[in-house]
């Protein structure tokens, strides 16, 4: 199959808009504390959804994991724990900032490292990047991505500023903007580990393209490595906010304080589409990699910017934006535009390069 970076870009799409929209069910959630609503969507995210995919979609998967090379299965495994600091503290990023704010303040720096740090490493940062044309138009396209997104946090710090403390807790229970930045920009570097996990399993890939996998799903068994060292992190702090907490009796329909019970199969259902949704960003990112040819790490940038793009639309959907004036919302659109032509010109700049084999 021959790459098309335009394709690739829709795939990136679909998964910025999964990952944009996978906190939404949990508002559905009811009497559940934060540990437990997460821990249990967490579980479907991290273990049920990697293993079922990759077994349905690739060829031999025990058989390909077993061939790998310990390197290319435990370093992907240690780049997950990292990068579940990131996922943990992403949600309670949510929870403090909302999903426009916290989202752009995350992201942003997540864009950075995860899209140059891959390059850097391997020592192809100048030959692939600096050297060629199609590079230089893919940071272009990163360089667009983060004015993008500075702009889209500019409108909402602007928001914020505008708003009263009472009107700020009616949009955002829990909102804290110091607490809020200081634990978005925690997030957002350890994030950017997910796409440091993902090069280190490559061989992995190579493995399952061997195997028979087609091009589209060789990535998948690396998404079970990573998100295994995500579930392990995001599971200790949730066992231990449980037994802090004495929550555990909730998934049993456990009432909390005396009040009412919590409605268990709502629950449930609510936590396992969350984090089922969540899992699909990267089952596209892993697509829309395949597509992106010799400069795939530019992959990243293109599903951050995309995250941003829809996660700031669930934003005006969930009215955090009904209290900002004309011009602050001017500018959140503005910076969204920015975000969408940077998406192309990555893609223009990735079909530049299997052009010219460059």
């Amino acid at each position: 199959m021959t790459p098309n970076p335009l394709i690739g870009v829709f795939y990136h799409w679909l998964g910025g808009l999964a990952s944009a929209s996978f906190y939404v069910p949990y508002k559905g959630v009811k009497r559940w504390s934060w540990e437990i609503y997460w821990l249990t969507g967490g579980i479907f995210s991290w273990l049920f959804a990697p293993w079922l995919f990759a077994g349905l979609q690739t060829q031999d998967l025990l058989g390909v994991l077993g061939r790998a090379p310990a390197g290319a299965k435990y370093w992907p495994i240690f780049f997950g724990l990292l990068w579940g600091f990131g996922g943990l503290t992403y949600g309670l990023t949510m929870r403090y900032l909302g999903l426009s704010l916290g989202m752009a303040v995350v992201l942003g720096l997540c864009t950075v490292f995860g899209t140059l740090i891959p390059p850097l490493f391997t020592g192809e940062f100048h030959e692939k990047l600096l050297a060629t044309t199609s590079g230089n138009v893919v940071l272009l396209g990163l360089f667009l991505t983060l004015v993008g997104i500075v702009i889209v946090a500019v409108a909402g710090a602007k928001k914020d500023a505008m708003l009263t403390a009472e009107q700020k807790k009616a949009v955002v229970a829990e909102f804290d903007f110091k607490k809020g930045i200081l634990v978005a920009i925690f997030s957002g570097i350890m994030s950017a580990c997910f796409a440091f996990g993902l090069a280190a399993g490559e061989p992995v890939k190579v493995l399952s393209a061997s195997a028979g996998t087609g091009p589209l799903w060789t990535g998948l068994p690396v998404l079970c490595l990573v998100m295994f060292g995500g579930l392990v992190t995001n599971g200790i702090w949730c066992a231990f906010l449980i037994l802090k907490n004495g929550t555990a009796g909730q998934w049993t329909g456990q009432a909390s304080d005396g009040g009412a019970r919590p409605p268990l199969l709502a629950n449930f259902l609510f936590s396992a589409l969350a984090g089922t949704t969540w899992y699909f960003q990267f089952f596209f990112y892993t697509m829309g990699e395949s597509q992106m040819g010799r400069l795939g790490f530019s992959s990243w940038t293109l599903h951050m910017a995309s995250i941003i793009i829809f996660g700031t639309c669930w934003g005006f959907a969930f009215r955090e934006w009904k209290d900002a004036g004309p011009k602050i919302k001017a500018i959140v659109w503005g910076g969204i535009a920015m975000l969408l032509i940077a998406t192309v010109v990555i893609g223009y700049g990735n079909q530049l390069a299997l052009a010219s084999g460059s």
